[in-house]
């Protein structure tokens, strides 16, 4: 109530400083609080700047106090810089959330590149990128004077090209960094939690808001919001979405691969002038009975444990990649050639045709079975670590169960056309069904050398 308000200058980024004039007892004080820089004395109180180094090389965030008073209101000046003396300095810390250190480690391993933006002053920048393992040395860090002087594009890429921390930056300079980064071919994603962030996360690829400081403004701008604020999160989240596309290929493979070996074998019995080697109610079994639980385990896989020591994917590759295909048609040539040496031979030795569509279906589903074990992995063993689903586990014995359940119980027996066949016969079709699993192990040994020889 003494100290009479005659004007305020809210804080803004562009601003860097936030101050006050007050009246009392006919005179006036200025009161001003701020980037150190902004004050015009900062380069002349050697003391104020060595203390000012002192702090930031701990990784304070260092707040300049000034004061001026005056007997007139009119040479009291709020313009930028500050004709006021530093009076004092605040050092505040942040220090890096638990876990960003390691995650930053993890994210280089996966191949992806950090970068940190910040309007901290460059030493203690420099600081906090050191406890972060992301620079060692002023020369890594980029002030935005320094990227302010660029004159063109490929000045401002050459730069951004070059440098991981970004130190005292604007908050227009955070979208010019986004933009050098796109253009550079980066896939980018960028983090932020005020309104001025905006026009960057909106310019990434994905934008991710912070879900406890962030303003609506950077929510709404971006695709990803992080509930707790950590960038490990972030991490995790990435790991996961490589686990998800894994999946997607896994089921994709087995879906594609059996479909491709029923369509193979009805064309080889076709050019053979077979009869049909399954009825359409066989088939509709096969693949939405037998085939579908399978499906759907697989889409539970965990994963593998080596996904974030993985290169990023090609945003624009597509499912159906070379190792795609060629997995494919190895498969379904095997599967395919398989049944119909099969079918060919009961037929020859005079087999009833509903009997041989029989012996053929459950071959058929056991390779359907064995087929599970060679989508787990595209780089692994399917021998390995066997019961890390065990939903997939029992899916594939319920799947076989089921099949073998059908061919006893005479309803639906009937329904399908099938009946049981003798153990002997059983145990033979398993082994022969175990042809596919060993020629997709022989190839993912084959693509294990060659992505060795790659990296020597």
């Amino acid at each position: 109530k003494q100290f009479k308000l005659c004007k305020r200058v809210p804080y803004e980024s562009e601003r860097g400083f936030c101050a006050s004039i007050h009246e009392y007892e006919s005179e006036y004080i200025l009161s001003v609080k701020g980037a150190p820089e902004r004050f015009s004395s900062y380069n002349h109180q050697i003391d104020i700047k060595e203390s000012i180094q002192k702090l930031a090389s701990k990784g304070h965030r260092v707040l300049a106090i000034g004061i001026k008073k005056s007997n007139s209101f009119e040479t009291l000046s709020t313009e930028d810089p500050l004709d006021v003396p530093i009076s004092g300095l605040v050092g505040l810390i942040d220090p890096p959330r638990q876990g960003a250190k390691q995650a930053i480690k993890d994210s280089r391993a996966a191949g992806i590149e950090v970068a940190m933006i910040t309007g901290d002053h460059p030493t203690t920048s420099l600081a906090i990128a050191k406890a972060l393992g992301l620079a060692s040395n002023f020369s890594q860090v980029l002030t935005g004077p320094e990227l302010k002087a660029a004159t063109n594009n490929n000045a401002i890429d050459q730069l951004v090209k070059t440098h991981r921390v970004f130190s005292r930056v604007e908050p227009e300079q955070k979208l010019v960094i986004a933009q050098s980064l796109i253009r550079q071919g980066h896939f980018l994603a960028i983090t932020g939690d005020g309104a001025n962030d905006a026009p960057a996360l909106k310019a990434a690829h994905v934008g991710v808001a912070m879900g406890k400081s962030g303003t609506d403004v950077a929510k709404e701008s971006s695709e990803l919001i992080i509930t707790d604020d950590r960038f490990s999160s972030i991490i995790a989240g990435i790991e996961e979405g490589r686990v998800a596309y894994s999946n997607i290929r896994k089921v994709v493979y087995l879906l594609i691969a059996t479909g491709a070996s029923e369509i193979l074998l009805f064309i080889l019995c076709v050019f053979a002038g077979l009869p049909i080697p399954l009825t359409a109610v066989q088939i509709l079994w096969l693949n939405l009975v037998t085939n579908g639980i399978q499906d759907v385990a697989l889409a539970f896989e965990p994963k593998e444990g080596d996904e974030l020591t993985r290169a990023p994917r090609n945003p624009n590759e597509k499912i159906f990649n070379p190792l795609m295909i060629q997995r494919v048609l190895l498969s379904a040539v095997v599967v395919a050639l398989a049944a119909f040496i099969l079918f060919n031979n009961l037929i020859k030795s005079g087999m009833e045709l509903s009997m041989a569509q029989n012996h053929v279906l459950l071959l058929m589903v056991l390779f359907e079975n064995i087929m599970v074990g060679n989508a787990r992995s595209e780089t692994y063993s399917g021998l390995k670590n066997v019961f890390r689903n065990p939903l997939l586990v029992y899916g594939t014995l319920s799947a076989q169960g089921i099949h073998i359940f059908a061919m006893h119980y005479t309803p639906l027996a009937n329904v399908l056309g099938v009946s049981p066949v003798s153990f002997n016969d059983w145990s033979l079709y398993l082994l022969i069904a175990l042809s596919v699993f060993i020629t997709i192990e022989i190839h993912k040994w084959i693509c294990r050398l060659k992505s060795r020889k790659q990296l020597n």
